[in-house]
């Protein structure tokens, strides 16, 4: 199968929209993408043949030498059967779960390459289906996933600021503040901002 190179963001981008730093954030995410390659035992050619991104891309994600994008990590989320906030929350220490998870500590992750800012809201929980995101857009940041991580997922897009325009099925939606996206996701999905003040949302999230 031919692999597809997906575009890296610069290594000189020293954006920063708060929370954890994001440096750290992309090691620890290098280490657990590495992990869970060799549990599965599987070569870098073997991983790009189940992704489809290129071997040479995947290598520099596992070195830590590049900061992967939501696509790139959205493939290997589907590569690996979990979704992106499981993926992100296993590279914090393993503790038990709670009920309570503070602002201070919600885990957040930028692809600073499509100007994508992305919050962790739910407190993780390994047995629960449903979990809450926010999602924050630059003007102008446009982002396609080839795939959902799992087949069938359940979304809700509610938008709280800005404008976003959300393509599933071929159909796009335009959402203005306030406005609510419900959607079963089986294919490619699209979200834009539209606008120049960019767009802040919220989506649920449930597993099949």
């Amino acid at each position: 199968m031919r692999t597809e190179e997906l575009a890296d963001p610069s290594a000189d981008d020293d954006d920063d929209a708060g929370g954890p730093d994001p440096d750290a954030v992309d090691a620890r995410l290098a280490c657990r993408l590495a992990e869970l390659r060799a549990e599965r035992g599987w070569t870098l050619e073997e991983l790009a043949d189940r992704s489809g991104v290129s071997r040479s891309t995947l290598s520099r994600a596992e070195r830590g030498e590049t900061s992967p994008t939501a696509a790139l990590l959205n493939r290997l989320c589907h590569v690996y059967g979990r979704t992106m906030s499981r993926l992100l929350g296993e590279v914090e220490a393993a503790s038990a779960p709670v009920p309570v998870l503070r602002a201070a500590d919600q885990r957040v992750w930028e692809d600073r390459a499509s100007g994508f800012v992305r919050r962790s809201v739910s407190p993780p929980h390994p047995a629960l289906r449903g979990e809450l995101v926010e999602g924050r857009l630059l003007p102008g940041a446009d982002i396609a996933y080839d795939r959902p991580p799992v087949a069938g997922l359940e979304q809700h897009v509610w938008v709280l600021d800005g404008t976003l325009a959300v393509t599933a099925d071929a159909t796009e939606h335009r959402l203005d503040a306030g406005d609510c996206l419900r959607l079963r996701v089986w294919g490619p999905t699209r979200f834009r901002c539209l606008g120049d003040t960019g767009a802040r949302y919220v989506l649920a999230v449930v597993l099949p």
